[in-house]
């Protein structure tokens, strides 16, 4: 199914691993234009850079960062059709899954709205007069399922994806009239480098469960968390949505929240 990217320009924040490299990658073979955005490189995202694919270094924990990258998306490109902001997780210094709400320091929570929240309202701040100066465009948040279900091991950073959806409704009424949608994306549990690299979550439950890190991720994790589904996301299945929302395809689709998450919030 071609949806329509070709020739579009888009930004893809956190674009080196997991999730956002499989966004970079999806809309760049949709026919997109890209600017792969993250602090560095990775050899995956060097092997999809080209004439339609620039990795733009940036520490979106640098407030003129995320205008910086939208700027240059414009000079390579000439403009900007489609914003995701997908940089997200533990900033540098804070470490997740906590024990907690009570081991999180002020300093902390700072860091988590900084990376979480405050570098996509930057950024979209900085792409909105371009696309109103192109008659429209998308914006895609990605969230996640914590902003609705909260927890514990991580609530500044349920708390600041949940500012991101608040946000993200307030600017799809505001800016709908002008031409720009402005959607949610919201994962659930994800087979990405937080789950998957050593130290990660898969190793902090295999070394409390005494199971081995992949019978964590395909058998634990999915009955400890209730995944209807049975098994945890690959980050090609959260691309595929941000793909359709980024496309034409979805022109009359706004201010919504579409949750990838193996059927794990149950409630309304």
């Amino acid at each position: 199914m071609d949806l329509q990217l070709t020739g579009r320009v888009a930004v893809v924040t956190g674009a080196s691993k997991g999730i956002g490299l499989a966004i970079a990658r999806t809309l760049r073979e949709e026919g997109a234009r890209v600017v792969a955005v993250s602090r560095k490189s990775s050899p995956e995202l060097d092997l999809l850079a080209g004439a339609d694919l620039t990795h733009v270094a940036a520490d979106l924990m640098d407030p003129d960062a995320p205008a910086e990258v939208v700027a240059r998306a414009a000079d390579l490109y000439g403009g900007l059709d489609i914003l995701v902001n997908n940089a997200g997780g533990p900033p540098p210094g804070v470490i997740l899954p906590r024990a907690s709400f009570l081991d999180a320091t002020d300093e902390e929570w700072g860091k988590m709205f900084e990376f979480n929240l405050f570098s996509a309202v930057r950024a979209i701040r900085a792409a909105l007069p371009l696309m109103i100066e192109r008659g429209g465009g998308s914006i895609v948040n990605i969230s996640s399922c914590n902003a609705r279900q909260p927890s514990p091991i991580n609530v500044d950073y349920g708390a600041a994806k949940a500012g991101m959806n608040n946000v993200s409704k307030v600017l799809s009424d505001e800016f709908g009239p002008r031409g720009i949608r402005v959607n949610v994306v919201s994962p659930g549990p994800v087979r990405t480098a937080w789950w998957t690299e050593e130290g990660g979550v898969a190793d902090l439950f295999a070394a409390k469960t005494g199971k081995d890190p992949e019978t964590v991720m395909t058998e634990v994790v999915p009955e400890m968390m209730g995944l209807a589904t049975g098994r945890i996301a690959d980050p090609q299945e959260i691309a595929a949505v941000v793909a359709l929302l980024a496309s034409p395809f979805s022109v009359n689709t706004t201010g919504a929240e579409f949750a990838v998450d193996s059927g794990f919030v149950k409630t309304i």
